[in-house]
C-alpha cells in the first residue's frame, strides 16, 4: 500500500554519514626481547575516534608512544593487536585503498639528498598518480615559500627548509587525512606562524582531518580540537584543549601536559 498522497513523491532517503577520518580500537604494539631488556610495550591497548575535518594531537613525552602510533595509523608498520580504519577501511586488510588519500610529513625521514627539491616532489606526485605535476609544484612552491629552493638538492638545505620540504611533499596528493609528526620542527617563528595558519586553511578549504604529533603546546591549543596525552603506551587523558585545563585545574596546555607525564594530574 502506498502511504504518500496521491501525486506527491517520497522522501529521499538520507545519505549515510560519512565513515569517521580515523577510528582505532584496543591497538597494541610491543617490540621484541634483547639479551639485556625484555620486550617492550610501545602501545598499550588505546582507542579512539577522529571524525572527518578535526585538527587532533596526540601528545606524550618521548617513548609515550606518539610515533609508533602514528606509524601504524599510516601502515609503515602493523600491529600486534586491535583494528584500524581510516577513511573507513581496514588498515591491516585494504590499506592499498586509502594510501593515495593519506600522507605523512615528519622532519625525522629524510628525502634523497642528491635529488633537487623539484625532483623529489616529482618523484612522490608519481607514486600518487598527480596529474599536472609541475603545476601542482608550482602551487606548493608559491604557498610554502620554495620557489627559489627548487633546483637546490636536498642535501643543502636548512633544517628548516627540509621541514618545509616535507611538508610540501605531504601534501602533493592533497590528502583527505594529513599526518604531521613535529610539522613546525626547526622553523623560525614567523615562519612556523604562516604554516600553522596555512594548515587551517587547508584544513578548512579540503574538509581534510589533520592528525599531528608536536611538542609545542601553545601551537596544539591554537590548532587543535581534540587531544590526547599518551603516557608509557595509554592514553591518559582526552578531550578539547580547554576541557583538559578545566580537568586538571591547569593554567594552559603546557602545565597539563606536565602534570601529566610527571604524574601530578587529579584523575
Amino acid at each position: 500500500m502506498d502511504d504518500h498522497p496521491e501525486g506527491e513523491d517520497p522522501a529521499p532517503t538520507p545519505a549515510p554519514a560519512p565513515a569517521p577520518a580515523i577510528t582505532v580500537h584496543d591497538l597494541t604494539k610491543s617490540f621484541g626481547a634483547t639479551k639485556s631488556f625484555g620486550a617492550v610495550k610501545a602501545v598499550d591497548g588505546i582507542s579512539f575516534t577522529i571524525a572527518r575535518g578535526e585538527t587532533a594531537a596526540l601528545l606524550g613525552a618521548n617513548g609515550a608512544g606518539k610515533t609508533t602510533t602514528i606509524a601504524m595509523l599510516v601502515g609503515l608498520l602493523i600491529a600486534d593487536g586491535g583494528t584500524i580504519t581510516v577513511l573507513g577501511e581496514d588498515m591491516a586488510r585494504h590499506r592499498y585503498r586509502v594510501l593515495g588519500r593519506i600522507n605523512l610529513s615528519s622532519p625525522y625521514i629524510d628525502l634523497p639528498r642528491r635529488l633537487t627539491v623539484e625532483e623529489n616532489l616529482a618523484v612522490f606526485a608519481r607514486l600518487y598518480g598527480v596529474e599536472n605535476i609541475s603545476r601542482r609544484i608550482e602551487e606548493l612552491a608559491e604557498e610554502l615559500e620554495l620557489g627559489p629552493l627548487l633546483r637546490r638538492p636536498s642535501g643543502t638545505l636548512s633544517s628548516g627548509q627540509r621541514s618545509r620540504m616535507a611538508l610540501a611533499k605531504a601534501l602533493i596528493n592533497r590528502p583527505e587525512v594529513l599526518f604531521l609528526d613535529e610539522p613546525t620542527a626547526s622553523l623560525d617563528p614567523d615562519t612556523a606562524d604562516r604554516i600553522r595558519t596555512y594548515l587551517a586553511a587547508y584544513r578548512a578549504r579540503e574538509n581534510a582531518t589533520i592528525f599531528m604529533a608536536s611538542h609545542n603546546m601553545a601551537e596544539v591549543e591554537r590548532m587543535c580540537t581534540t587531544v590526547m596525552i599518551m603516557k608509557a603506551g595509554r592514553i591518559e587523558r582526552s578531550g578539547t584543549p580547554r576541557q583538559l585545563i578545566a580537568q586538571t585545574g591547569c593554567s594552559n596546555l603546557e602545565e597539563v601536559f606536565l602534570d601529566i607525564v610527571r604524574g601530578r594530574a587529579a584523575q
